[in-house]
């Protein structure tokens, strides 16, 4: 568990500092499938290593697997003493695996987040899990979640597939928040303005149609990739809504 310790606190960077994620969907047509959200820091292992040199020499590689299901059931008994709410932040993590690699050496973090789903709407924010993780795990000085939690995102994003037409949408449901969390980035506007967010979907048929301009698609028309700036997907959520619709 001292390996997931350093890790969460690199990833706890990545999300403040030049950072590019993939959020890929494979569905069916059931609306079945499974859901991956990737973080690429490999440009971020040196700026890692200039800060916390020692850290990076005593972990020179880590290769873990962390599956929030088996966690929270290990640490039952410590987030027992959290407030219902954030117990509830943290079980909303239980269908989750994160996979971790870091080579300070080759230069290479990878952080993956998946789970696989009976219906995609049961996905909810999963990119919102993804920072949730970053506060659960052992902390400096003890081996026990945060005691604050998972910190509150004041958005929420909505998927949905009738057989035909697949969306996702993002509400926010707490303004205060949401301005709040937009001041934030200010300081590291310099570092996001270059990283990006790409979805990748794919689906049981060709797609026919789709709103997201300059999406692109594989060859047999079931793949469509739509790359957005990270940073502006931050300060406007409910821009990027994304409808897609399949062939017969």
């Amino acid at each position: 568990m001292k390996n997931l310790r350093v890790f969460l606190s690199i990833l706890t960077i990545g999300l403040i500092t030049a950072c590019n994620f993939t959020e890929e969907l494979f569905i069916e047509d059931d609306g079945s499938g499974r859901i991956n959200i990737h973080f690429d820091g490999n440009e971020l292992m040196a700026g890692i290593a200039s800060m916390s040199p020692d850290s990076t020499q005593k972990e020179e590689v880590v290769d873990t697997t962390l599956v929030f299901k088996d966690l929270l059931e290990e640490k039952k008994d410590s987030i027992a003493l959290l407030s219902p709410e954030e117990q509830e932040k943290l079980k909303k993590l239980e269908p989750f695996t994160m996979k971790m690699v870091m080579d300070s050496k080759e230069q290479k973090m990878q952080f993956d987040l998946f789970s696989e789903f009976k219906n995609v709407s049961e996905v909810n924010n999963a990119f919102n899990a993804f920072q949730d993780a970053s506060s659960v795990g052992p902390q400096p000085g003890g081996s026990a979640p945060s005691q604050q939690g998972p910190p509150s995102m004041p958005t929420e994003v909505i998927y949905g597939f009738d057989g035909n037409t697949f969306s996702r949408s993002t509400k926010i449901f707490d303004e205060t928040l949401f301005a709040q969390s937009v001041d934030s980035l200010q300081s590291a506007e310099m570092f996001l303005s270059g990283s990006t967010y790409t979805f990748k979907y794919h689906f049981p048929r060709r797609v026919k149609s789709t709103n997201a301009e300059g999406a692109t698609f594989s060859m047999d028309g079931k793949t469509m990739i739509y790359e957005v700036n990270f940073l502006q997907m931050m300060k406007d959520p409910e821009s990027i809504n994304i409808e897609v619709e399949l062939e017969d």
